[in-house]
């Protein structure tokens, strides 16, 4: 289901890109910093997006479709880094030298499932996620993770810009206020991905490839 509707604007924004043939997941930093208590970018409710999300990862997995996770990572003293660390210096959680494991990933990777290690906030930015999804086959990107507002907006901006289609799963992403949350999912509804509910999801990625 949209989430936003043809509006003030009539039938200028909001098209259906709709679902392809061959669907993959792809779960954006869905990781301890976001989900656990005292994480630098702890959620206030993180407990439905990770099940959406696993709900996400089990049926593509039962459909044989490809499942794919991010995961935020810098090397020591934030070398590449960039710009990204200064003006988000809690990044500086993801360093491999810094205390705790805040970068360790919520659910787990399945055997050859890859993991996109990345330093910006689109999942594509300088990753081989592209290529590796089309080695796979995949025309359709299926978003879940975090935050709505930052690298899930990022990545399904990029996943058009790219030739996928996204669908964002709306209860399968979360971000630090329902208002940014929200929001977001209607401005990508309007003009870069569908947003979609878990009910809608599921059957497609259920569905042998």
């Amino acid at each position: 289901m949209s989430v936003a509707g043809p509006g003030p604007h009539g039938t200028a924004f909001s098209g259906r890109l709709g679902w392809g043939a061959r669907p993959a997941v792809v779960v954006v930093d869905l990781c301890r910093a976001y989900t656990e208590p005292g994480g630098p970018f702890a959620l206030p409710d993180p407990g439905p997006a990770v099940e959406a999300a696993g709900a996400l990862v089990d049926a593509a997995r039962a459909g044989g479709h490809p499942v794919v996770w991010t995961a935020v990572r810098y090397a020591r003293g934030l070398a590449d880094g960039g710009l990204f660390v200064r003006k988000v210096p809690a990044l500086a959680a993801f360093a491999e030298d810094a205390p705790g494991e805040w970068g360790e990933l919520t659910l787990e990777p399945g055997p050859g499932e890859p993991v996109v290690v990345k330093q910006y906030a689109s999942a594509f930015f300088g990753t081989t996620l592209a290529p590796t999804l089309t080695g796979l086959g995949v025309d359709t990107v299926v978003v879940a993770g975090v935050s709505t507002s930052g690298c899930v907006r990022a990545t399904a901006m990029d996943a058009l810009n790219s030739g996928f289609r996204p669908q964002v799963v709306r209860q399968a992403c979360a971000d630090r206020s329902p208002a940014l949350h929200e929001n977001n999912l209607a401005d990508l509804d309007a003009k870069y991905a569908d947003v979609v509910d878990l009910a809608e999801a599921l059957p497609h990625l259920q569905r042998p490839g």
